[in-house]
């Protein structure tokens, strides 16, 4: 084991120069003869444009051009559309509206873009935007999916009715109703994702060049993945991808949002290319709540079959999910194929049947975000659980354990074709249990309410499954400063993902971290890549690390021959080490590179390693969340005072990373269940568009939180570990819920998220009266 290599605690090496203001994020890019982008956006959720005037707009100081649809469509720029096929259960294809940059005649969100103004400063733009006059011819809107369900709501695209994208549907449908025809006894339940806005520390960003004599762009984003964005993008432009040069510096947060192509991207490339120009565009917060895409948004009933026993028999779910007005590039994906995907989870269901309805709104888009369809559906599955057990009269962990799928069955087989390669559920939550002190919690209880307080615990299980590329690329390059770098094709948003990879190259190759140089988001420095997304970047990128490795050990093995003057067949490798058996000669890898240099020959050529590397198999990380909370019943106020995370990530390359992205998912969880709340009025205003109305989780909000690990190493990558990135999201909002219906239990009131102070006082006040009565 080297110093700085796999499965230690180390620090995060880019740390130091983020929270020392030496990142370089988009909008620290400033490019010669630079200009500044502004969107005009529709103030109307649903409206015909009839008339724009930009004349005097035009006119102004600083102006350098003002665009509408009628230009984009004239220079032949295309329409972005969602990325993934799809039919209908009846065999029909899904509703495939394709978004054009600017609004074409009708506008169907507030936020919507309308114009792109081009000038020499912000201010500058923003002026002549205010000068702009604009004609709408206002529309009914509707913002709730339900009521867009309704035969005489307002449609969002004419050629939907009732609003409806698609109606999709996967399982055994027969096989579930005939487990619910004999089944002892049926639970139902009907919970709510609600919306959430993304909110990452840094908002999106572009900046854009292009060179009119090669006709290539070179386009500085903050994104998740440079390649997709390049292959996204192209035809849009209606050019080939080698004609996009992306670029993707340090990024303040993803979480999903950033993955997509946007508006304003194609708006930038467009009219960098009209002026000759550079034209930059930053996001603004207010303008994000209303242009980003948005999370969750999802109406889920489930039925629960059981027999005499308690065991499960059967689940059918059936969820509406909003996809706002547009369709995002994997919008349909995330409510479907990617959430029904765990919608097992952990238990031994003989069958399951999923339908979903997606429903078009008056509303910004709704895609990935954190955990993207899998918190909903352990949300859904967990909340129904718990509600069983309650019916039943019975234990809810003992519940669990019962119906758990046992380590001796792996691998196993879910329902639903999804086949779990390894997994100790039973021991996981053992664990998980033990450390929060389960057993205590009713003498805790006992204390609070002596202070006039409830306590609650809630416990919940998921399953996780990770997703994203079949394949990554990995380079290991040994530079001629003596550095050695690493190309990757993923892209970090703040995970870490330089430490790791470093620790892994370290442990194989032996070089140490002052030697080692990780390069990611350059479209035009390494071949391909597919992104960081469905916490996939570990093993994905460090099997391509490995494959790599192996490429730059067998090519050293014969350099180090020529060196070392001995046959390849004598030469091993060994700690960063080219050795020859069974004698003290040797010569490090670094050394290696150096003497090879001396003697005129490139190591690019003998000694750099490139591997593409197929992933076989995607991994189901799972674990156990506890949490316990206090609530005032005065007021409502619900406060997070406990929290437990059991994990098995697999084999764990740096813990303390793990712990930290446990940490972060988790207060995002905490945030959906107990302040987020993301408000439109029927009109499609959105009310919470600022900090002020929108409540993200301050540092208050978050109790310390513990995490232990039982890693059961995965038996489908080389590295045996499982995706973390996602997985405090996953189980954080059923863990809270649960808890707090623990809490209001002696009242008998009912409360989903997000469970604000007033929802709770209302809650607990409702079901005083109804008890009065």
């Amino acid at each position: 084991m080297t110093k700085f290599g796999a499965a230690q605690g180390i620090k995060r090496v880019e740390d130091f120069k983020l929270i020392t203001g030496q990142g370089r994020y988009t909008d620290d890019i400033v490019l010669d003869r630079q200009s500044v982008g502004f969107v005009l956006r529709s103030p109307h959720a649903a409206a015909r444009i009839v008339s724009l005037d930009a004349t005097t707009a035009k006119a102004m100081p600083g102006v350098l051009a003002i665009y509408t649809a009628d230009d984009l469509d004239a220079d032949g720029i295309g329409r972005m559309a969602c990325a993934v096929p799809m039919k209908n259960r009846d065999g029909t294809p899904r509703k495939d509206p394709h978004r054009a940059a600017l609004a074409e005649g009708r506008v169907r969100h507030v936020g919507d873009p309308v114009a792109f103004i081009v000038a020499e400063t912000l201010a500058a733009a923003r002026d002549a935007a205010e000068a702009i006059v604009i004609d709408y011819d206002i529309l009914p809107a509707v913002s709730d999916m339900r009521a867009a369900m309704a035969p005489d709501a307002p449609r969002v695209w004419d050629d939907a009715t009732g609003n409806v994208c698609f109606d999709w549907a996967t399982g055994d449908k027969a096989k579930v109703d005939a487990a619910f025809a004999s089944a002892a006894k049926v639970v139902e339940i009907e919970v709510e994702n609600n919306k959430v806005v993304v909110a990452s520390i840094e908002g999106r960003a572009c900046n854009v060049a292009y060179d009119a004599a090669s006709g290539r762009y070179t386009i500085y984003a903050g994104t998740q993945g440079a390649h997709g964005l390049r292959n996204a993008l192209a035809p849009v432009l209606d050019v080939s991808p080698d004609k996009l040069h992306v670029i993707t510096n340090d990024v303040g947060g993803g979480f999903g949002m950033k993955i997509f192509i946007y508006p304003e991207y194609v708006l930038c490339a467009f009219a960098a290319r009209k002026l000759g120009r550079p034209v930059k565009w930053t996001s603004e917060r207010n303008e994000a709540f209303l242009s980003d895409t948005q999370g969750r948004a999802q109406i889920m009933r489930a039925r629960l079959a059981l027999d005499a026993k308690g065991n499960f028999l059967a689940l059918d779910a059936h969820n509406i999910a909003d996809m706002g007005a547009y369709l995002s590039t994997y919008s349909v994906f995330i409510p479907t194929m990617a959430g029904t995907k765990v919608l097992p989870s952990v238990y031994k269901w003989g069958a399951v049947h999923a339908q979903v309805v997606g429903v078009f709104t008056n509303t910004p888009a709704v895609d990935a975000y954190r955990g993207a369809g899998r918190p909903e559906s352990n949300y859904l599955v967990e909340r129904l659980i718990d509600k069983a057990a309650a019916v039943l009269g019975v234990d809810r962990v003992k519940l669990r354990q019962k119906n758990m799928v046992p380590p001796s069955k792996m691998p196993w087989k879910a329902a639903l074709g999804s086949v779990y390669d390894s997994g100790d559920f039973p021991g996981t939550m053992k664990l998980a249990l033990e450390v929060a002190d389960w057993d205590g919690a009713k003498a805790r209880k006992r204390v609070a309410k002596k202070a006039g307080k409830r306590r609650g615990i809630g416990v919940a299980y998921y399953l996780e499954a990770t997703g994203g590329a079949p394949s990554e690329r990995a380079e290991i390059r040994f530079a001629a400063d003596g550095m050695v770098d690493v190309l990757v094709g993923t892209q970090s948003t703040g995970q870490g993902h330089e430490t790791a990879y470093m620790q892994l190259v370290s442990a194989q190759l032996g070089v140490p971290f002052d030697k080692l140089r990780v390069i990611q988001g350059d479209s035009d420095i390494i071949k391909s890549g597919g992104g960081t997304g469905g916490a996939r970047s570990l093993y994905s990128e460090g099997g391509a690390i490995l494959a790599a490795a192996d490429v730059v050990v067998t090519k050293g093995k014969a350099s180090a021959a020529d060196v070392l003057e001995a046959a390849a067949s004598d030469i091993e490798f060994a700690n960063g080490v080219f050795s020859i058996v069974g004698t003290d000669r040797k010569i490090g890898v670094l050394a290696l590179a150096d003497e090879l240099r001396r003697r005129g020959v490139d190591p690019a050529k003998v000694l750099d390693g490139a591997a593409d590397w197929a992933i076989a198999s995607h991994t189901y990380p799972n674990g156990c969340h506890v949490a316990e909370v206090e609530l005032d019943p005065a007021t409502g106020v619900v406060k997070v005072v406990r929290y437990v995370v059991a994990d098995d990530m697999g084999n764990v390359i740096n813990p303390m990373i793990v712990a930290g992205q446990i940490h972060g998912g988790v207060v995002q969880g905490i945030g959906q269940a107990l302040t987020e709340r993301t408000v439109f009025d029927a009109d499609g205003q959105m009310l919470s568009a600022t900090f002020m109305d929108y409540a993200t989780p301050r540092a208050d909000d978050a109790p310390d939180i513990t995490v232990v690990l039982n890693p059961v190493p995965c038996t489908t990558n080389p590295l045996g570990v499982k995706g973390a990135g996602e997985a405090g999201s996953v189980g954080s909002c059923p863990a809270v819920m649960n808890a707090l219906a623990d809490a209001l239990s002696e009242w008998g009131a009912d409360v989903d998220m997000p469970a604000t102070p007033e929802r709770v006082w209302r809650a607990i006040r409702s079901a005083q009266a109804k008890a009065a009565e």
